[in-house]
């Protein structure tokens, strides 16, 4: 280690890019260090493709101690670090800086540990979330939290942005089913939070890591809730004539107590296009759609049915139809995962991802109409309703001058909104880069000076993603505040 805790040497004597190569290659290996600059593009942006910086280095180590050492000696050397998982980030929270260091996780990809009796996984935070399901589907258990990007996105990405997905419903989002982390700082010290069980005493830490976009260290291991798989589920579909009615109709069955394990909206233009894309059998003639699952026993699924047609019915659907077969229902699923790259068959697209009451999802859902009517721009609903994490796809045109700009001040409207109405920001994709200039639309001053506390006590620096969640202006301050009592 002795090798990589030298000072920055004079760059007459060597050059600053030769020097990192040498000391990221001695933390991390000879071969798991990228620096050309052709190959970082590969890594200037994540699933927010309208921006992009491709990063000074990109290391992909294969143990938890590499990674100890990469951040030792970045931290030595003030870099700043960017951590990745797969790059699915859909608000910039792995975008890079043009003076940082990408560290991925994508080759930490083993299972660890699978205990079946206390219903726990322990794997590395490069795995997908649809593998840490396929490592114990064949014993009849699955890991809950399932994002539409599950085939691709990692662990260490849903535990960075708290994420959720279509049965987040039932059974919750990330925060839920997270039991413990194996986490190295930015010092490079590693550290075990939580563990295999449920509320661990003490501060609750684990709660404070799930959701924190990366900023306190790098998770490169996780112990995670798996349950036993229900007996059965079915899906329903039910097609109504306006975006208001179907969001009422959701209103009411989450107000009658019912719990369905998913419950998502599309509006007329994601159904087409989705339709279009997986000829998944959806009615193109409603204006808006519901997928509603239950799942149990056949008589409990008959029961919550009948219970939820019922409340449907007082909405006037146009369409109701239940699934009568394991290829329909997959079909019905099929199409709602395929609904982003549906979409950006048809535009460019933003989406959004700001949370709001069930309650205020009719009002919401018109005005949103009525801002895509003043700013020109068509919009495309698909969220999870039963728990009104809203995720509206901007349309717009990348190549004409003035539409990204207007796209994202509608989106921005949306968000404010959403705040407006008793909502939230995010919902499962986190602040990034995003949503950063709007924190102070949700919180004050204070709020924010607590939450960059945190921070501080996590990264004294300011190294690790500080570009992400807070106002620029107060995330930079902050850096070179503590850069100064650093040096």
């Amino acid at each position: 280690m002795s090798q990589i805790k030298m000072p920055l040497p004079d760059s007459s004597i060597l050059d600053r890019r030769e020097y990192l190569t040498a000391g990221l290659t001695v933390a991390a290996g000879s071969g798991n260090v990228i620096t050309d600059p052709i190959e970082t593009i590969a890594y200037e942006c994540d699933a927010l493709v309208a921006y992009r910086c491709p990063p000074l280095a990109v290391v992909l180590p294969r143990s938890t101690e590499e990674i100890a050492a990469i951040l030792k000696f970045c931290h030595l050397n003030n870099l700043p670090v960017v951590p990745r998982g797969a790059g699915t980030s859909l608000a910039g929270g792995a975008l890079p800086t043009a003076d940082s260091v990408v560290i991925g996780v994508s080759r930490l990809n083993n299972t660890l540990e699978i205990d079946l009796p206390n219903r726990f996984i322990r794997v590395q935070s490069g795995m997908t979330n649809l593998s840490v399901s396929g490592a114990v589907s064949s014993d009849n258990f699955f890991y809950a939290p399932d994002p539409s990007s599950q085939l691709a996105c990692a662990i260490a990405g849903n535990i960075a942005m708290n994420s959720g997905g279509a049965h987040c419903l039932k059974y919750g989002v990330t925060t839920n089913n997270l039991m413990g982390v194996r986490m190295v700082t930015m010092k490079g010290d590693i550290v075990d939070i939580g563990g295999p069980h449920l509320d661990p005493a003490g501060y609750d830490l684990l709660g404070i890591i799930c959701g924190s976009e990366g900023q306190f260290g790098i998770v490169t291991e996780a112990t995670l809730r798996i349950l036993g798989k229900p007996e059965g589920a079915r899906p329903i579909l039910m097609g109504f004539n306006s975006n208001e009615v179907a969001g009422a109709c959701v209103a009411d069955i989450i107000k009658a107590g019912l719990l369905p394990v998913a419950l998502e909206f599309m509006d007329k233009p994601a159904v087409i296009a989705c339709e279009n894309f997986a000829k998944a059998g959806y009615p193109t003639d409603v204006e808006a759609l519901l997928i509603v699952e239950v799942e149990g026993s056949e008589s409990e699924i008959d029961d919550q049915l009948k219970k939820i047609k019922r409340i449907a019915l007082h909405h006037n659907p146009q369409v109701l139809r239940e699934s009568d077969s394991a290829l329909q229902s997959d079909l019905i699923w099929k199409g709602r995962k395929a609904a982003f790259g549906a979409m950006g068959q048809i535009a460019d697209y933003m989406c959004m991802d700001g949370t709001i009451p069930t309650s205020q999802l009719p009002n919401v859902l018109g005005q949103m109409q009525e801002m895509a009517k003043g700013y020109g721009l068509r919009v495309a609903n698909v969220f999870h309703a039963g728990d009104g994490n809203l995720h509206p796809l901007i349309l717009f045109d990348a190549n004409k001058p003035g539409d990204q700009e207007k796209c994202e001040n509608f989106g921005n409207d949306i968000l404010k909104l959403c705040v407006e109405v008793g909502g939230c920001l995010t919902g499962e994709h986190g602040v990034g880069i995003e949503k950063r200039e709007l924190m102070n639309i949700q919180f004050n001053d204070q709020d924010l000076e607590m939450q960059m506390r945190v921070k501080d006590v996590f990264d004294p620096k300011w190294l690790l993603n500080a570009t992400k969640v807070f106002p620029i202006g107060s995330s930079s301050s902050r850096r070179n505040k503590n850069s100064q009592k650093a040096a």
